[in-house]
């Protein structure tokens, strides 16, 4: 059955509603990251392709949910990324045939109602349109592309072949990043006027990526797919025409949350970064960035700062929107989703929405989830003078699925005709401006200006 016959077949069928639907769903708090499933939904045939780590992440993802069925699986690295899904797949009963060549794959597998592609990010555009105009959905990773150039190819690709294009900025089908946008800012209004965001992702020093002995592709391999080495194709993002470095690996993701919850897009982007710490490993793309970005809101102006750290990862990723009423901290971190009043506020303001059941109020807290919600100051014996006093509320939201599972419910909810696509092509072309204008900041040591017409195609 063809894509578009799956989608006529299973508007008539009851499937496995996703807690994340859309932006547009209506929220009852405590029912946030409940699923039903009453009936098992019609299966779709899906390929994977490219099985590395981010593939296997999407895969291992895809086994959780019903009524995905994997048929075929894709990788240039037989002897181990191709080898290893392959013995997943059979173990969890997905006989999926496996090819190294994936228009060999297009060519033969005719059953296919979708494809996920999680290929190197210089790999995505071309992968990505073949398998559009091959009559297929797709769902691709995050990083969009790595040029505007091949983001934008993407986009027209999906236009004209009529298919869905989702891009793997999973936090918009977060539940608990939707209900900060929802619930927090829209409705609650908490933070009064948005002033400033910020967010990070650092993380602790790592040697390169290896590979097992004799298991290295023949330089004749390597040269047909792009790669110099095969220590350049085992640690490609950090290659100038292969990847983006960290930020945009990293900063895809949490950036593109600035963008969704100010409800904006930047006018600017200023950055500084370098190669320091690994720079003995001849990586190309600096590994410690640090970005701002300005943004005109319907609320006013507001300052966007980011960093990345390759060698420290004391402080984690997550993202923080400040405003005059309060701050809001979220994170895929499991814990890690709170606000926090400023002195200022009547607590009486904030108490009605824990009446209501909006937010879980400090008195509610374990002593386990208080250390955990509070900054270091705030546990110290003597915060300094400047820094608030008062004690973080918790969002009601439980999330109790792998990261990627919601944004790929979505996806094939969107297949069977029964949810929009939380990420279509044209808002990954969006983030794929925003995060790539800042190597080329680095690169010319000033501040970059966007016009409204660069996030347009």
């Amino acid at each position: 059955m063809n894509a578009s016959g799956i989608q006529h077949k299973l508007n008539r069928r009851t499937f496995l509603q996703s807690a994340a639907v859309g932006a547009a769903v209506a929220f009852a708090p405590a029912a946030i990251g409940a699923t039903e499933q009453a009936e098992s939904p019609e299966p779709i045939n899906v390929a994977l392709l490219g099985a590395g780590v981010h593939g296997w992440t999407l895969m291992t993802a895809c086994l959780r949910i019903p009524g995905v069925r994997f048929k075929a699986v894709c990788d240039i690295w037989e002897v181990y990324n191709l080898k290893r899904a392959s013995r997943w797949l059979q173990r969890y009963n997905h006989p999926a045939t496996a090819y190294t060549d994936f228009e060999q794959m297009l060519d033969e597998e005719k059953g296919l109602d979708a494809v996920i592609v999680a290929t190197p990010d210089f790999w995505h555009a071309r992968h990505t349109v073949a398998c559009l105009h091959a009559g297929l959905h797709v769902y691709c990773e995050t990083p969009m592309s790595n040029t505007v150039e091949g983001a934008r190819s993407m986009v027209e690709a999906a236009r004209k072949t009529g298919k869905l294009l989702q891009i793997g900025h999973q936090r918009r089908s977060n539940p608990r990043y939707i209900y900060c946008r929802e619930k927090v800012l829209r409705e609650m209004k908490l933070l009064g006027q948005i002033i400033a965001a910020n967010g990070q992702c650092d993380h602790a020093a790592q040697s390169p990526l290896g590979w097992p002995r004799n298991g290295a592709l023949e330089e004749e391999a390597l040269r047909k797919y792009g790669y110099a080495s095969m220590h350049q194709f085992r640690n490609w993002c950090w290659y100038k025409g292969l990847g983006g470095g960290p930020v945009v690996n990293l900063g895809s993701h949490q950036i593109d949350v600035y963008n969704w919850l100010l409800e904006a897009r930047p006018h600017s982007v200023l950055a500084s970064g370098r190669t320091g710490y690994y720079r003995k490993e001849g990586f190309e793309w600096p590994d410690t960035v640090m970005v701002i970005y300005e943004y005109d809101t319907p609320q006013g102006p507001v300052n966007a700062s980011y960093q990345v750290l390759s060698a420290n990862s004391s402080f984690g990723r997550f993202e923080t929107f400040l405003g005059d009423q309060g701050t809001l901290v979220v994170s895929e971190v499991p814990y890690l989703g709170e606000a926090y009043p400023e002195p200022n506020v009547d607590s009486r303001l904030w108490a009605k929405w824990v009446a209501k059941g909006y937010l879980k109020s400090p008195g509610e807290l374990s002593a386990f989830e208080r250390d955990l919600a509070l900054p270091i100051y705030m546990v110290a014996e003597t915060p300094p003078p400047f820094a608030s006093k008062q004690p973080p509320y918790k969002l009601p939201v439980k999330v109790d699925k792998p990261h990627h599972q919601p944004h790929l419910e979505n996806f094939f909810d969107a297949i069977r005709g029964k949810a929009k696509l939380n990420c279509p092509a044209e808002v990954g072309y969006e983030a794929a401006v925003t995060v790539l204008r800042i190597n080329e900041a680095i690169e010319a040591g000033r501040r970059i200006e966007f016009k409204p017409a660069d996030f347009a195609v």
